[in-house]
């Protein structure tokens, strides 16, 4: 039985496909593009996931959630932030409940 695939593994294989040849990796060539781009593909995700979740079959959802969280590790990869560094902010929230938490942060 082969391990879950996780997180980690995708931020890995993003790395490996920064590191491509831009002509064969849409990873590169979304990279390439700059952090605005990345992130313009991340929110264009994000909305697509929210439609799926209102008002398509559970198969759609899944799908658009695999994209969105891919779309999220290119941003980070893009502004050079890893996904431990996001995994010790969710460690360190939850110390706390959620409420709490929001209650804590600086207003903008």
């Amino acid at each position: 039985m082969s391990a879950p695939f996780t997180l980690a593994d995708l931020e890995r294989i993003i790395a490996a496909r920064a590191a491509a040849d831009a002509g064969s990796s849409y990873t590169r060539s979304l990279l390439d593009k700059g952090v605005a781009k990345c992130a313009q593909k991340l929110g264009e995700e994000a909305v697509e996931t929210v439609i799926a979740a209102l008002s398509a079959p559970d198969e759609a959802l899944i799908a658009e959630s695999a994209d969105l969280l891919y779309h999220l590790l290119v941003v980070l990869a893009a502004r050079g932030v890893t996904l431990s560094e996001v995994e010790a902010e969710l460690a360190r929230r939850t110390g706390q409940s959620g409420l709490a938490e929001k209650a804590a942060r600086k207003p903008d």
